[in-house]
């Protein structure tokens, strides 16, 4: 194998180990020496692809983003070609984009990881943030099956979703009922989100 496809794949794998641990047990959880452990080479070998830390998490945010942004505008795609009628169904096929994504909560790995970013990264990683998470699920609520509250932007609606997917990434609280399989969790909590917990009166 000449060295240049050597260190593509080399790369390519130092990409794919440090995702699965990204997202399992986030940024703090996560160290190049374990990355690198399961890629089967050495720190200093790890540090020729990338100069550190950051830099790989950044980059494995930006795939993962990337796949979700796709996903949620295919969904977008699919709820105004099949012209869905039913709003619970619409947000429940995005929601499952992001829990097929994520195996943890999206936002808390995601934000959790600012405090500890260089200034630099940490914009880098808001924009990353905006643009494949936040616009796109906007989009979703200004589909005319989302009828918000009169006066509610869009953009607000996104937000508050996005910090309300917590329970779909735990077994410690969950909706629902006890043996509800993801789905269903899934359907219970998009139901909450959507209508809350008590009538208006």
């Amino acid at each position: 194998m000449k060295r240049e496809e050597q260190l593509s794949q080399t790369h390519a794998a130092i990409l794919d180990a440090a995702s699965r641990q990204f997202l399992a047990q986030g940024y703090q959880g996560t160290s190049t020496r374990d990355i690198a452990k399961e890629v089967g080479i050495t720190q200093p070998a790890l540090y020729h692809h990338f100069s550190d830390k950051e830099i790989i998490y950044l980059e494995v945010i930006k795939q993962v983003g990337a796949t979700v942004r796709e996903g949620i505008n295919a969904a977008v795609k699919q709820i105004k070609a099949s012209d869905v009628s039913d709003p619970v169904a619409a947000l429940t096929t995005v929601t499952e984009v992001l829990t097929t994504a994520h195996p943890r909560d999206v936002f808390t790995v995601i934000h959790g990881s600012f405090k500890y970013l260089k200034p630099e990264n940490q914009h880098a990683l808001g924009q990353v943030f905006m643009q494949d998470y936040l616009l796109p699920l906007q989009k979703v609520f200004e589909l005319p099956v989302m009828s918000l509250r009169e006066g509610l932007p869009a953009k607000d609606a996104a937000a508050f979703y996005l910090t309300s997917l917590s329970p779909l990434f735990n077994t410690f609280h969950h909706v629902g009922p006890a043996d509800a399989d993801q789905h269903e969790q899934t359907l219970a909590l998009v139901r909450l989100i959507l209508f809350g917990v008590a009538v208006e009166k």
